[in-house]
């Protein structure tokens, strides 16, 4: 098959990635999890649309959910799935909520994707 136009070669594997995406979001659908580390720090379901974050601000943190999402949070409130058919939404969202505190190189404490693998740094060495 020939192609009228070489300029449009670039958005066909696009075009088939998405299209991809779009069938697996409807048929299986996408999921992303999210493990909440450090002492006192949780999430908990409030109502439907809203998840409450406590982590370790002077404040707890509503954040509310966009259409189509839907998430679970297990019994120790510590693990998190981010849940939906649009591929695109269900990363963003988890990505929002990992930025309401990004895990800290030092001690391993914020919200990290369960799959994600974090080097630990070395802290200061003490001054003789």
């Amino acid at each position: 098959m020939n192609r009228e136009n070489e300029r449009v070669a670039a958005l066909h594997g696009l075009t088939r990635a998405l299209v991809f995406n779009a069938v697996q979001g409807v048929t299986k659908g996408w999921t992303r999890e999210l493990d909440i580390v450090g002492i006192g720090y949780r999430a908990e379901l409030k109502g439907k649309g809203t998840v409450v974050f406590t982590l370790g601000y002077s404040h707890p943190i509503e954040f509310p959910l966009p259409t189509g999402i839907e998430v679970a949070i297990d019994p120790k409130q510590t693990h998190v799935t981010v849940s939906g058919i649009d591929r695109q939404k269900v990363g963003q969202v988890a990505a929002d909520m990992r930025s309401l505190r990004k895990p800290d190189p030092y001690k391993n404490k914020g919200v990290r994707y369960s799959d994600e693998k974090l080097k630990k740094k070395a802290g200061k060495t003490g001054a003789k």
